[in-house]
């Protein structure tokens, strides 16, 4: 058993033969979230903006749905909230799945960066997750999974047997370029929007300094490096090949990523959206290496690795779009070979954006993204439910909602945007929630039925629009 075929049974219901019509009465639009003693933590900030965004929302369904979904990470998954030697301590888990992943409490908790400078405990909560993740880190920064407990054994079933260098504390040791990424983002959000140092301490700076070291060692310049990774497993996508060390690769510069955001292996072991992300993430880390703890040797290393893989991005990681001009890879090997999909976890091609690894208006990226979204790319479905991105970890014919929310978020069309909102409210199958995926002509056939990060995201998405399209809010969906 693997976290494939945990996940995919959590939510999933039997097909039906075709889409029924649905109309939810207004009765239905009860409160899905815990009742308010049971929530895991409480920000005054963001009960504050959800009333004041919800009022601004003309169709009820939409309001329920951002009522439901944006505060889900605070109702749910802040599994533990104290202090550790004195200072704030937090776990945040993904959901469903009992443990803590970089990228997962990352995403989850960037939601609400913007509301910190409102709220001491939500900046307590921050400071707490920023410190967890440097343990984390320091603990094994190849790891993209820990247990709240750092000195537990995984108690993930799909993990236990897997042939790698495991430790205690460790839920899934899974090299992703985007497992130290992500921290350095949530970082650099707090940072800006506080200028609290108060998180930036000697054991997070060690742990930062670590994220950058295991770049530079995954650049694979003398040597395939420390990490190997092989699982047991039906599924090719859970192991790494060649003795755990993956694919061939020419030493260009770029950084190996044994695994994407999905969890699912690379084929060729550069993923491009992850070295474009490792490049933001570098140059955002610099900025509080340099601003809040006046380490300007830290930020110059910072800036010189990710100039280093800018280049070789430059130079390895294009592709001819079939039509005359050029697009990103989604994978390459740096001898000329690159693969063109694109996956809905983020970061992913059509994703740069939203993480600021791309300008949204950037031509390469724009013309990347338009590509992702079509059939081009083998893991793009339309159908009577709706269109949007899935990717090999849940199959054929699964659509994720978190690429339709991304596909929003790019666009600066009304109808683009509209057309999104429609799809995202039509297939949450009537729970209130948003899901892992949803099957392409029958959303009540869905993956994860807990899943926070997707949650927050739609709650991000009906903020961005409430401030760049607020007329878009202003009338029914």
């Amino acid at each position: 058993m693997n976290r494939r075929d945990v996940i995919a049974g959590a939510g999933a219901l039997a097909a039906a033969a075709s889409l029924p019509a649905r109309a939810l009465a207004a009765d239905s639009f009860v409160s899905k979230r815990p009742p308010a003693s049971a929530r895991r933590f409480v920000s005054k900030a963001v009960e504050a903006e959800i009333k004041a965004v919800k009022a601004r929302i003309a169709d009820p369904e939409i309001a329920w749905l951002f009522e439901n979904c944006y505060p889900n990470t605070l109702d749910t998954t802040v599994a533990q909230f104290g202090t550790f030697d004195g200072k704030p301590d937090a776990v945040v888990i993904t959901g469903d799945i009992n443990a803590l992943w970089l990228r997962d409490s990352s995403a989850q908790l960037q939601t609400y960066v913007h509301l910190a400078p409102k709220d001491a405990e939500l900046r307590r909560l921050f400071h707490g997750l920023i410190q967890r993740q440097a343990r984390c880190i320091l603990l094994d920064s190849y790891a993209n999974a820990f247990m709240a407990d750092l000195s537990a054994k995984t108690d993930l079933e799909w993990s236990q047997t897997d042939k790698t260098d495991m430790k205690p504390g460790v839920a899934e040791r899974k090299w992703e370029v985007d497992s130290l990424c992500y921290p350095m983002r949530l970082a650099h959000g707090y940072w800006t929007a506080t200028r609290d140092k108060a998180p930036f301490d000697e054991l997070w700076s060690q742990a930062a300094k670590r994220a950058v070291a295991t770049f530079r060692e995954q650049q694979r310049k003398d040597g395939p490096g420390p990490y190997h990774f092989q699982r047991v497993d039906k599924s090719p996508t859970e192991t790494v090949m060649l003795g755990g060390y993956g694919a061939p690769t020419a030493k260009v510069g770029l950084i190996h990523s044994m695994f994407r955001p999905s969890d699912d292996s690379t084929v060729l072991p550069f993923l491009i959206p992850s070295n474009l992300f490792a490049v933001s993430a570098l140059r955002q880390l610099a900025q509080v290496h340099q601003e809040a703890r006046g380490d300007a040797a830290a930020a110059q290393d910072c800036l010189a690795l990710a100039a280093e893989v800018q280049a070789a991005l430059n130079a390895y990681g294009k592709m001819p779009d079939g039509q005359g001009g050029e697009v990103w890879a989604f994978e390459v090997d740096g001898y000329g070979n690159a693969i063109f999909m694109d996956d809905a976890n983020v970061p992913s091609l059509s994703g740069l954006a939203l993480l600021g690894a791309a300008d949204r208006n950037d031509p390469l990226f724009r013309r990347t993204a338009a590509l992702a979204w079509s059939k081009r790319n083998p893991w793009f479905f339309e159908g009577k439910a709706g269109k949007g991105i899935g990717g090999p970890h849940v199959g054929m014919d699964m659509i994720w909602p978190m690429s339709i929310i991304v596909h929003a978020r790019n666009s600066n069309d009304d109808a683009t945007i509209l057309q999104c909102l429609r799809w995202l409210k039509a297939t949450h199958a009537d729970t209130g929630f948003m899901h892992e995926s949803f099957h392409k002509d029958d959303p009540t056939n869905f993956t994860r039925k807990w899943f926070a990060w997707t949650n927050g995201l739609f709650g991000e998405l009906i903020l961005d629009v409430a401030k760049r399209k607020p007329s878009l809010l202003a009338s029914r969906i």
